[in-house]
């Protein structure tokens, strides 16, 4: 494998609706993407409970074992929305209002009814911390030390990585290619073995399927190397000829 420093990302996706099944969690696709072409790997996630000890024990697991850490959810205007107190216990650190953040939800909010103290809660920050963007709906994100902290609606979340996108430091994306193949990977799994490990640096994933009476598998192949992944690819493709198969470029 190669050498090359290979940035990851742990995420923690907060909320009680995400654990009942009452909302589908679609961040971790799109956060797991958009990393992916920042260069950085979405190592592991988590979905905790709206509880503060949860949160302050994943918050701090995940942090030490990756680069950064993304957390969504838990950040609007009500009662249960703790991640901030969360985090900042988790870092040791107060809880204070962003003058920054505060003048956007003015701004946001002047023709909406105004500033309620409910709403002034989207302003609170860990102490120290920095803003990330929201075109969407006025309350900013939040980034401290290796943390980002974002909102748990989705469409909301897409604008805040928007506003990082190129801003965070990481190494060269992961690329990937698919090969197709009617086979059943039991039978070619020594082959998927010796090619993987004949292609350093690349990654082979095994991926079944059973379509229209028969079963076939698509091979994933990853490499942040471009030449090395299409050696990999055209080395698969002509093993599963050699073996009397036709493969699929691209996938079936």
């Amino acid at each position: 494998m190669s050498d090359e420093r290979i940035w990851t990302a742990g995420l923690c996706v907060i909320g009680d609706e995400i654990l009942s099944g009452r909302t589908q969690d679609k961040n971790v696709a799109q956060i797991g993407l958009w990393l992916n072409l920042q260069g950085i790997r979405l190592a592991e996630v988590r979905v905790v409970a709206d509880r503060e000890e949860a949160i302050v024990e994943a918050v701090n697991q995940l942090r030490a074992r990756n680069d950064y850490l993304f957390t969504t959810g838990g950040i609007g205007p009500t009662h249960d929305d703790i991640t901030v107190d969360a985090i900042a216990a988790a870092l040791g650190v107060g809880v204070v209002i962003h003058p920054r953040a505060r003048a956007a939800l003015e701004a946001y909010y002047a023709t909406r009814g105004g500033l309620t103290d409910a709403r002034l809660r989207m302003a609170r920050v860990p102490d120290g911390a920095d803003l990330i963007e929201n075109r969407t709906s006025g309350a900013p994100g939040i980034r401290v030390g290796n943390i980002f902290i974002m909102a748990g609606v989705p469409a909301i979340t897409a604008g805040m990585l928007d506003a990082l996108t190129g801003t965070i430091e990481g190494g060269r994306p992961l690329l990937s290619h698919v090969v197709g193949c009617w086979v059943a990977e039991s039978e070619i799994a020594d082959m998927l073995g010796a090619t993987e490990r004949a292609h350093p640096g690349c990654q082979i994933g095994s991926y079944p399927f059973f379509r229209e009476g028969r079963t076939g598998a698509n091979f994933v192949i990853r490499s942040t190397d471009e030449a090395a992944l299409a050696a990999c690819a055209d080395a698969l493709s002509a093993a599963l000829a050699a073996l009397g198969r036709d493969p699929v470029d691209g996938g079936i």
